[in-house]
């Protein structure tokens, strides 16, 4: 959920904070932490490794289930601070201001269990993104990253349409084949926002870059949105069925496999 610091994400902390706050936003605390807690599997006792960590919206999910020790690692330094000062009294909870396309300490191979969340579309470098998370993890260890959907949620690239005759709503995608750089302002409509890059990459390459690395996939889930039109509305039926055919974020899960 954090950010490669490199692209902006540090002069954006205090608002991306206020947006995700200390429990997620409306789409983490109703969609992608609950899957991705389901998808880690069991973590009592282990060292867990907290990959764009943020401001550590996860991590009281991580401890409630057990986890021995959660280590967050983010570009940020003032989500960091954000995310100590959360965790102050905590002593199995340690962050650390790092890069995750970057080589570290921190990768050591001595974690049971890494996860990355809403973070493979913010980072410049996945290929490197993940090489760390396969460096980090002992082999078996366990993986999980929930990201946007490569396919179906593209920022100015996806949109919904309404096909009047049909009575439908569907999904339409403009671009998709190639690697894009897209500019997200982070107060659209109150002028002099900050800017922060969401990497599009095709779904083929995303996965190859976990692949490529040892991080051999078990798991996939398509996430849909929970957010449902008022009931009864003149495109409600049509707006509800597309909500459950098109998925807004993409969940992988696997494992380290021990290196050849």
């Amino acid at each position: 959920m954090a950010k490669n610091a490199g692209k902006g994400w540090d002069p954006v902390a205090a608002w991306y904070d206020q947006l995700v706050g200390k429990k997620g936003s409306d789409y983490h605390r109703h969609v992608v932490l609950p899957a991705a807690i389901e998808m880690i599997g069991n973590v009592r006792g282990a060292r867990v490794l907290d990959l764009c960590c943020g401001q550590g919206v996860f991590v009281p999910l991580l401890l409630d289930a057990g986890a021995k020790e959660v280590v967050g690692v983010d570009a940020s330094p003032r989500l960091i601070d954000s995310a100590t000062e959360r965790f102050t009294d905590e002593p199995r909870v340690r962050m650390l201001v790092a890069d995750a396309c970057l080589d570290g300490d921190w990768a050591d191979g001595s974690f049971d269990a890494a996860v990355s969340l809403m973070a493979v579309h913010d980072v410049p470098d996945l290929p490197a993104m993940c090489h760390n998370m396969a460096a980090a993890l002992r082999p078996g260890g366990r993986f999980v990253a929930i990201f946007m959907h490569p396919c179906f949620r593209i920022p100015r690239q996806t949109h919904w349409g309404w096909d009047e005759g049909r009575k439908l709503q569907y999904r339409r995608v403009d671009r998709y084949g190639v690697d894009l750089e897209i500019p997200i302002v982070t107060h659209p409509g109150k002028g002099g926002g900050s800017e922060t890059i969401f990497y599009h990459r095709p779904l083929g390459e995303v996965l190859t870059a976990f692949g490529a690395e040892g991080l051999a996939i078990s798991e996939t889930r398509e996430l849909m949105s929970h957010r449902r039109s008022q009931a009864g509305g003149a495109r409600s039926k049509g707006e509800h069925r597309a909500a459950r055919e098109f998925p807004m974020f993409l969940a992988i899960a696997g494992t380290r496999l021990s290196p050849t």
